[in-house]
């Protein structure tokens, strides 16, 4: 519970469009689940936490973060912890400025639980620039591979519109009759091509 007459333990959550599609272990209630149980058996106190629900990570313009670091640079927070790096962020170098030079510059304590990093032990500064790259090549390999999904679902559409616009177009004119606008004669792999010109 949040109080004002100490400072605050921050627990930060974010989850992607493309996160969640990996299963419930990222889930916004599995994190705060872990968050909670972490804080309450390592006695951190005065918690509150910062959320931002469909963000991706390879950017920091996210409403919850924002509003964490406002709390920061006003002095309100003693310690930020999250589930793993990642969810901090997952551009490399952005997200090693803020845990090697703005977290330090207000004095504030980082703990990424999964990835074994505290920021209070230096041993663990070896194993930083690692996980960050690969959180970075993650994103980035997931990205390519939505996409490509996405393209590969539309094409087998694509090949399926005539068919279907020939069936919507359809209009019926009394319960014994009907008409049947002429539909032009197009090619499913030129509906194809339209297709992925438009997701490209």
């Amino acid at each position: 519970m949040y109080e004002t007459n100490e400072k605050i333990t921050a627990l930060y959550c974010r989850l992607s469009h493309e996160d969640s599609m990996q299963g419930e272990s990222n889930s916004i209630q599995n994190q705060r689940k872990i968050l909670t149980e972490y804080a309450q058996s390592k006695g951190f106190r005065n918690t509150k936490f910062y959320i931002d629900d469909g963000f991706s990570g390879t950017n920091f313009n996210r409403p919850g973060f924002e509003s964490m670091m406002a709390d920061m640079e006003d002095g309100k927070i003693a310690t930020i912890i999250v589930k793993d790096l990642s969810r901090l962020g997952r551009n490399y170098i952005e997200t090693g400025r803020y845990i090697e030079l703005t977290f330090p510059e207000y004095d504030v304590r980082f703990i990424a639980i999964n990835d074994n990093y505290d920021s209070l032990h230096s041993e663990n500064e070896q194993q930083l620039g690692i996980i960050n790259i690969f959180n970075e090549w993650h994103a980035q390999t997931t990205s390519h591979k939505v996409r490509a999904t996405f393209q590969s679902k539309a094409r087998e559409v694509s090949a399926l519109l005539p068919m279907l616009l020939t069936v919507i177009l359809r209009i019926p004119i009394t319960p014994d009759t009907s008409f049947q606008i002429p539909i032009p004669r197009i090619s499913s792999s030129e509906y194809s091509e339209s297709f992925s010109r438009i997701l490209t």
